[in-house]
């Protein structure tokens, strides 16, 4: 009867992070690999470490970018029962915990930080050459992107249509904010247990140093699209808009108020600049005006 082999299991924690169609992998090193194979960026957690902050760890020496991990994870096994593993051969089985993980949008090139690591190089790599077998990657890299979802993200919204005249007031979003640039109405996130109504007069000082007077609610807008957030993570994003009549004060002067925000300016914009588009602006306020206009 042969000898059986000597057991060992290995238990490691992969950061699975995608953004504007490609996806961060590692080279193993040759002494890893004698072929080409591109890995998910991560390692072995050691014993007593969390295995979120091994691979923020890991993820820190194979690429020197700072990353966040996600809340939950996809675990799979692989077991080899005959496996060359220093220069000898083991009964073996690997468990990979595989994360969500994300960089920030920002973020500088990466670079291989750890020295005669199981890393060669790192680099960013289009999603479908994974997808179609033109780039050599591991099998749990194939394995994990298959599964991969967006991350699901619903956020509820308020925000005001205050009309002055022939003018509305509106707020430009800063590059801390998706629509980088684009003018939207004053307004933002609903807390959560937040009254709407309360939400939007917090919303409305922050981004336009001012108080206002909520009225109706006008309309309900919502839209739903996928890409990289600012913070650097992929999403698929759906936002629900609740869309109030407010009013502020005659004498108001409307400046940002928040410091490093999503809005880095607030004016009274003419609305023959927004009919004849010469002021870029989102959906919703040409929904809002709609909506306003009809009553």
């Amino acid at each position: 009867m042969a000898k059986a082999l000597p057991k060992v299991q290995r238990v490691a924690a992969y950061g699975l992070i995608v953004r504007d169609g490609q996806i961060l992998l590692t080279q193993l090193a040759h002494r890893i690999s004698s072929r080409e194979r591109w890995h998910l960026p991560g390692g072995g957690v050691d014993h007593g470490e969390d295995p979120r902050d091994a691979l923020v760890r890991e993820i820190r020496e194979e690429t020197g970018l700072d990353a966040q991990v996600g809340e939950t994870a996809r675990v799979y096994s692989a077991h080899r029962p005959s496996m060359w593993r220093q220069g000898r051969r083991w009964d073996y089985q690997a468990l990979r915990i595989v994360y969500d993980a994300w960089v920030p949008a920002d973020a500088p090139a990466p670079r291989v930080l750890e020295v005669d690591g199981s890393t060669m190089a790192v680099a960013w790599h289009p999603v479908a050459d994974v997808r179609s077998g033109a780039l050599p990657v591991t099998d749990i890299a194939a394995e994990a992107l298959a599964d991969h979802e967006p991350f699901r993200l619903q956020r509820v919204g308020v925000y005001a249509l205050v009309e002055r005249g022939e003018a509305v007031l509106l707020t430009r979003i800063s590059d801390r904010g998706f629509h980088t640039g684009s003018w939207t109405l004053p307004g933002g996130g609903l807390d959560h247990g937040e009254s709407p109504r309360d939400g939007l007069v917090r919303e409305v000082a922050e981004e336009c140093g001012v108080d206002c007077e909520v009225g109706e609610l006008l309309d309900v807008h919502d839209l739903h699209f996928g890409g990289t957030s600012p913070s650097g993570r992929f999403e698929d994003f759906h936002g629900v808009h609740l869309v109030f009549r407010a009013t502020v004060a005659g004498d108001a002067q409307p400046h940002v108020a928040e410091v490093d925000g999503t809005t880095d300016a607030v004016a009274w914009v003419p609305l023959r600049e927004i009919e004849a588009g010469e002021r870029p602006v989102l959906d919703v306020v040409r929904a809002a005006l709609a909506a306003s206009h009809a009553t």
